[in-house]
C-alpha cells in the first residue's frame, strides 16, 4: 500500500507527530517502530515539564506543549487520555554571577510570554521545599505551573488516539532504508518489503545515524548515556506536593523531583558518556557517579547525607551541537523530513513538536515557526546556545 506519510520511530515524539497529522486531516499514515511503542528512550525519561528556558523560541514551544499537558484529555478529545500530570511547580536556584544574571533574564523572558515565573526569597523556597537548604542561593526562580508527568501514559495515549483516527501502527518492524526517484523520497524499506510514501519523516532519535547513511547527508549527532538515581531516606521524604528542583550552583547542575511519592529522583544536567553507537540496554551506574551525584544532593538536602540508593538506571540522549532539536525538511531530498536531537528535553516538548511538524508537512501555518530549528543553523552560525552552558536547560 502507498501511504501519504510514513513516520519512522514510535517514541513519544513520533507518536505525537502521527497523531497530530491525523488530527489535522492527514490520511493514509503509517508509523513504524523497530520495537514497541514508547519502549526506547521515551521509557527512560525523567518526564519533567517546565517552560523555563534561556532560548526564547524554546519557551514558546514549551508553553504550547504545557497547554496540551494541563488538560490532556480535552486536548486529544479522548476521555481515556491521561498524561499523569503532577502539577507541583518548579524551583531553580543560581549562585551570584553569570548564572544568576542568566536566570533573571530567563524569568523575564517567561513573563514576556505571560507565564507565571516569579522570583522568591529563601524563606518562601523553604516553605515549598522544606527538605532543601537555600543559604547560598543568590537568586531563586519559581514556576508554579510546572511539574512532571508519565512518559508511558503520554506515548500510548498519542498512539491510541492516532490509531482511532486511522493511523496504521506497525511495531517490531525496523526501517532498513529509503527508496528514491528523481531526487525525491518514494518509500521506506523494511527488509524485502517496501512501503510507498509521498513523504517520510525520520523521528529515529539515537538511531538518526541510519538516516545519514541512507541519504549521504551528514547529520550532527552525539549519543550520550546519562545516569539517574532514586534515593530514599525516611528522615526527609520528597513528597509529590514538593516542586521539581534545578540547582545551577552545583558542579553537575543537579536536578531532582519526587519519585514514587517519597523517594528522590536525582541526576545531572551535564554532558554524559558518549557512546559510539545506540545501545538502549540498561548499563550499570558506576559507584563514582553515584557518589558524585550523592555528594551534591547531600550539600543541598542535608538529610540525604545518609540516604540509601533505592535504584539507578541509565537513559540515552540524542544530542546536537547546541543541545537543541533539528526540525524541518532534509535539504536536497524532496519529501523527507527530520525531527531529532532533542538532547534530553523531547518529552516536555512532545505535543508542540507533533503539532508544528504536522502543520508544516501538511502545508499549514505553524503555531511556532520551525525555521529556528533547521539543520542549516549549524552552518550559518545561528545555533541555539543556552546561557547555562551545555545541558538540557537551553
Amino acid at each position: 500500500m502507498n501511504y501519504e506519510t510514513i513516520v519512522i520511530g514510535g517514541g513519544v515524539i513520533g507518536c505525537s507527530i502521527a497523531c497530530h497529522l491525523a488530527m489535522l486531516g492527514g490520511r493514509r499514515i503509517l508509523l513504524l517502530d523497530r520495537g514497541r511503542i514508547g519502549e526506547g528512550t521515551t521509557a527512560q525519561s525523567s518526564c519533567i515539564l517546565r517552560t523555563h528556558y534561556t532560548v526564547p523560541e524554546n519557551v514558546a514551544l514549551a508553553l504550547s506543549a504545557w497547554r496540551a499537558y494541563e488538560d490532556f484529555a480535552v486536548y486529544l478529545d479522548d476521555r481515556e487520555a491521561d498524561c499523569g500530570l503532577n502539577r507541583c511547580g518548579y524551583l531553580i536556584v543560581a549562585p551570584a554571577g553569570e548564572k544568576a544574571a542568566a536566570l533573571a533574564a530567563a524569568l523575564e523572558t517567561q513573563r514576556g510570554f505571560g507565564i507565571a515565573a516569579e522570583t522568591i526569597d529563601a524563606a518562601t523556597a523553604r516553605r515549598l521545599l522544606p527538605i532543601a537548604c537555600f543559604d547560598d542561593s543568590e537568586l531563586i526562580g519559581h514556576e508554579p505551573d510546572a511539574g512532571y508527568a508519565d512518559a508511558h501514559l503520554v506515548a500510548t495515549a498519542f498512539a491510541r488516539n492516532a490509531r482511532r483516527r486511522g493511523v496504521t501502527l506497525r511495531e517490531g518492524l525496523a526501517a532498513t532504508g529509503l527508496t528514491f526517484a528523481g531526487g525525491r523520497v518514494t518509500g521506506v524499506a523494511c527488509g524485502d518489503v517496501v512501503f510507498g510514501a509521498e513523504r517520510v519523516i525520520s523521528v529515529q532519535n539515537v538511531w538518526t545515524g541510519e538516516l545519514s547513511a541512507w541519504t549521504g547527508v551528514p547529520l550532527p549527532l552525539a549519543i550520550e548515556r546519562h545516569a539517574v538515581l532514586s534515593l530514599d531516606t525516611r528522615a526527609a521524604p520528597y513528597t509529590r506536593r514538593m516542586p521539581v528542583f534545578k540547582d545551577l550552583a552545583t558542579p553537575g547542575l543537579l536536578y531532582c523531583r519526587s519519585y514514587g511519592g517519597t523517594q528522590m529522583l536525582a541526576s545531572e544536567g551535564l554532558p554524559g558518556e558518549v557512546l559510539p553507537r545506540p545501545d538502549t540496554v540498561q548499563a550499570d551506574v558506576p559507584l563514582d557517579k553515584v557518589l558524585a551525584i550523592g555528594e551534591q544532593v547531600a550539600d543541598r538536602f542535608p538529610a540525604y547525607g545518609d540516604a540509601g540508593l533505592a535504584s539507578s538506571w541509565t537513559g540515552l540522549y540524542d544530542v546536537t551541537p547546541d543541545w537543541n532539536p533539528v526540525l524541518g525538511r532534509l535539504p536536497g531530498v524532496d519529501g523527507l523530513w527530520l525531527a531529532y536531537g532533542f538532547s534530553g528535553h523531547g518529552f516536555k516538548l512532545a505535543p508542540s513538536i507533533g503539532l508544528i511538524m504536522a502543520q508544516a508537512m501538511l502545508g499549514q501555518p505553524t503555531v511556532v515557526p520551525i525555521d529556528t530549528w533547521s539543520l542549516a543553523r549549524f552552518d550559518n552560525g545561528r545555533m541555539l546556545v543556552g546561557r547555562y552552558g551545555a545541558g538540557a536547560v537551553s
